[in-house]
């Protein structure tokens, strides 16, 4: 049988029926106060992305710093990343994050062979 998901010892059905504020008392100090702070920046999101969801429209944002509630599980959001907008769904491991997380800005560098004149003994050889 698997395990139940459960945050600081409420159980998900309980997260979901609990207000935004009331959530805010079970993360941490820092995301506690980004929350109370921007409560109707949240509170506008999350309707603004149930109102798209019932169209059936992608919900786009560039806000990377919304923290993650209970009201936005199970929503796909395409988050921007600097170039392009990355598709995530929201589970409940990412409760208390922020969305930023979920879309890296900065990819993995893979380097190749240097190119001729980027060392001095390659500056020797010829171009042909």
């Amino acid at each position: 049988m698997a395990k139940e998901f459960s945050f600081r010892g409420k159980m998900l059905e309980e997260l979901k029926n609990m207000d935004t504020r009331e959530f805010a008392k079970l993360v941490k100090s820092n995301e506690r106060r980004t929350i109370l702070r921007n409560f109707d920046v949240i509170e506008k999101f999350v309707a603004r992305c149930r109102k798209k969801e019932t169209m059936k429209k992608a919900i786009k944002t560039h806000n990377r710093d919304i923290v993650i509630v209970p009201k936005m599980l199970d929503m796909t959001i395409n988050i921007f990343n600097g170039k392009s907008f990355m598709k995530i769904k929201i589970i409940p491991e990412m409760l208390g994050h922020r969305l930023g997380e979920f879309a890296p800005t900065r990819g993995k560098v893979s380097h190749g062979s240097p190119g001729i004149g980027a060392t001095r003994s390659s500056a020797a050889l010829s171009v042909k």
